[in-house]
């Protein structure tokens, strides 16, 4: 034991031990670095969604109207009344919800899909070499890297009935239409919002698409052609299938995007959209802002919430299943 007890002052104090010490404190500044520069992006996320997030959910419990903006604090407490407003579809608010839901369900699908359908094409086409390829990309890129609100008034101008360029094209020069059409109301305005969702969209489907092409090595292509496989096969046998992790996460970002999107339809038709396009993103808003009943409106804002994130988890179940079963 008194050999034993000798020895370990020795080992303490030997070189390697010290050298040990000395790179302790520049090993822990390596592990803590990378997570002090992510705490400016941390607390930023913090104060631009978590806490509007959680003001938002304690106002949906709250009676909150014009009466108590300068001080919502004081509120009264409504528990769940705002919620069972909101879902109770025989009455006006809840039947104008409703419709408002299935409104945005139906632009959401088609506008996705289309999104979709024009971005995977036009990738596609573009992977062939021909001269002023580069030049149409660029151009196809435009409509995605133009701002929002400047892109949307401009076809506001273009939808216009008297002196617009759509109704000049459709009715003055093709002959298409017996009179020119209203656009920006009524059951036309769903499809004019449509064409400007995915004029907007579909850019981004290309440009994620096209990225994923290049990951396909083109041996794949060279030997299907030798085994006399046509384009439409070519597509379907390879292209396709090597493109579901990539479409499985467009379809998602779209999707999202689209369900969420605000600034399309309120540039477009302004604070009170028509029926036929009354989106749900613009339906909260107008149950917030115009009719002053911020309550109803947190509460209609908390169930689009659970609603997506119902939606995103389904969604990625069946397709972390679907490429599992892949990989079986």
């Amino acid at each position: 034991m008194t050999s034993t007890a000798l020895k370990e002052p020795v080992r303490e104090n030997s070189p390697g031990a010290a050298r040990e010490l000395r790179r302790r404190p520049g090993r822990i500044r390596r592990i803590g670095l990378p997570y002090l520069l992510l705490l400016p992006a941390l607390l930023l996320e913090l104060l631009v969604h978590l806490v509007p997030m959680v003001i938002g959910i304690v106002m949906s419990f709250k009676e909150l109207t014009q009466l108590y903006i300068r001080d919502w604090g004081s509120a009264p407490w409504s528990g769940l009344g705002n919620y069972k407003v909101s879902v109770d579809f025989d009455a006006p608010v809840g039947e104008a919800l409703l419709h408002s839901f299935f409104v945005t369900i139906g632009f959401t699908l088609l506008s996705v899909g289309l999104c979709w359908l024009i971005g995977t094409a036009a990738a596609v086409f573009m992977q062939d070499t021909f001269r002023g390829r580069g030049l149409l990309r660029a151009l196809f890129l435009v409509p995605y890297a133009l701002p929002v609100y400047a892109a949307v008034i401009t076809w506001v101008f273009m939808f216009q009935h008297d002196n617009g360029l759509v109704n000049h094209v459709l009715h003055d020069q093709l002959h298409l239409t017996g009179k020119p059409s209203f656009w920006l109301i009524g059951d036309n305005s769903f499809y004019a919002l449509l064409v400007v969702s995915v004029w907007k969209g579909w850019p981004f489907a290309f440009l994620i698409v096209m990225a994923g092409l290049q990951n396909i090595p083109k041996e794949l292509y060279e030997a299907a052609a030798l085994d006399g496989a046509g384009v439409w096969q070519q597509i379907r046998r390879i292209t396709l299938p090597s493109l579901r992790p990539v479409n499985q996460v467009l379809v998602l970002v779209l999707f999202l995007w689209t369900f969420n999107d605000f600034n399309t339809p309120y540039v477009l038709f302004g604070r009170s959209a028509p029926e036929a396009a009354d989106l749900i993103s613009v339906h909260i808003y107008q149950a917030s802002f115009v009719t002053w009943n911020f309550g109803t409106g947190s509460a209609m804002s908390v169930l689009l919430l659970l609603f997506l994130l119902v939606v995103t988890g389904v969604y990625l179940l069946f397709t972390s299943r679907g490429r599992r079963a892949a990989d079986v």
